[in-house]
């Protein structure tokens, strides 16, 4: 009894900043327990004197984040950086025991010096925090600008910490971040280095759940991912979004779809993407001429392919017409193979007939480009048993 009037008295005479009834739920239930073991622990052994140590609520908080974000480490996660614990500490102590707005630049510091996946932990802490303390102490209901949500998923993907980064990427969430389609490349981009075909997926139900309107830079990227897995079915479902959504589509993602079609042989999905193509921009690009230029061989008009790559020579830039060698190398030496293997093993005699006649036929009808028209499917038809 002696040691619970000290103890009160003590309250009385430091009047702690923070009341209880302003801390979440879960950390009164920690505070409570602590405080608890802690009067348990003086009844035995603190002298009678009164001098009793508090903990206090930032103390509380900071020890349930060490032991979440630090302890991990020998699970295989690396700690946090002293620079960033150093900047949370302080932003946790201007909010919960200053109750005083911690300046932006610490926030982006913070962003700046994150290291490690721990980094990103203490950096969404430090977020919901601030979040807190503007909606109760300085009544802003309005979340941080879009230009701070773009590069906390920039940080998450740098760290491959792409878990935090799709929290941001919700309209209503708990750290007052702004979800815009720049946050969402930034992790589609992590996606494409890693050919992640899953996270481009949950990106994308993402943009769509929170009404997070598509642009051509995300139509790029989706489509590279897709083209790189070498995912017809996706590529299909998504171009018929973007189209649907009404985006501007760019060159990239045109040549990706057209290569990709007449990689496949589907000369009827090649068409309507050139028609669609050719609505929104004039020129051919060297990947869209040379797609429709196969499109037509596989139709068995070599000629009019021809005549295609003939008017690419004559409107295509002096410093990009090296690309036509290049391209037209890849038309007799790589692409037949390619588009044989994709189709059922019915139809393979009858195209691979198709080439070896046509491409020579095309390659006749344009000016000395300097590549030889032998179209060899030997090695294909020993591999894949196709009578040639």
């Amino acid at each position: 009894m002696q040691v619970l009037s000290n103890a009160r008295g003590l309250t009385r005479i430091l009047k702690p900043q923070i009341l209880l009834n302003s801390v979440p739920s879960d950390h009164k239930l920690i505070i409570y327990s602590q405080c608890q073991s802690l009067h348990s622990y003086s009844s035995r052994s603190l002298p009678s004197s009164g001098n009793y140590c508090f903990a206090t609520v930032r103390d509380v908080m900071y020890s349930r984040t060490s032991k979440g974000s630090f302890c991990t480490a020998s699970g295989g996660e690396s700690t946090a950086t002293e620079a960033v614990k150093k900047i949370y500490d302080d932003i946790i102590d201007s909010v919960n025991v200053r109750r005083t707005m911690a300046p932006n630049a610490w926030l982006w510091s913070l962003i700046e010096n994150c290291k490690t996946r721990e980094d990103i932990k203490l950096l969404f802490d430090a977020l919901q925090n601030l979040r807190r303390f503007r909606l109760s102490n300085l009544r802003i209901h309005d979340n941080f600008n879009c230009n701070l949500c773009r590069e906390v998923t920039k940080a998450c993907a740098r760290l491959g910490a792409v878990d935090f980064g799709k929290k941001a990427l919700w309209n209503h969430n708990m750290y007052g971040l702004t979800p815009s389609v720049a946050s969402a490349n930034h992790l589609l981009l992590y996606a494409k280095h890693h050919n992640d075909v899953k996270l481009m997926a949950e990106v994308m139900k993402l943009l769509e759940r929170n009404h997070i309107p598509l642009q051509p830079s995300t139509a790029d990227l989706v489509s590279s991912i897709c083209y790189n897995s070498d995912n017809w079915e996706l590529i299909s479902k998504y171009s018929r979004k973007f189209l649907k959504a009404g985006v501007k589509l760019r060159r990239h993602a045109f040549d990706l779809w057209m290569d990709f079609a007449a990689k496949r042989g589907d000369t009827e999905s090649l068409w309507k993407t050139e028609k669609v193509r050719s609505e929104s921009m004039k020129q051919q690009t060297l990947v869209s001429a040379f797609s429709c230029a196969k499109g037509l061989i596989l139709e068995g008009k070599p000629l009019d392919a021809a005549a295609v790559i003939r008017v690419l020579d004559q409107t295509l830039p002096e410093t990009k017409k090296s690309g036509m060698v290049v391209e037209l190398q890849k038309l007799v030496n790589e692409w037949p193979m390619a588009v044989v293997k994709h189709q059922n093993e019915e139809n393979r005699k009858a195209l691979a007939a198709v080439l070896k006649s046509g491409i020579p036929a095309m390659v006749n009808g344009l000016p000395n480009m300097g590549v030889e028209a032998k179209v060899n499917l030997e090695d294909l038809a020993i591999k894949e048993e196709i009578p040639c």
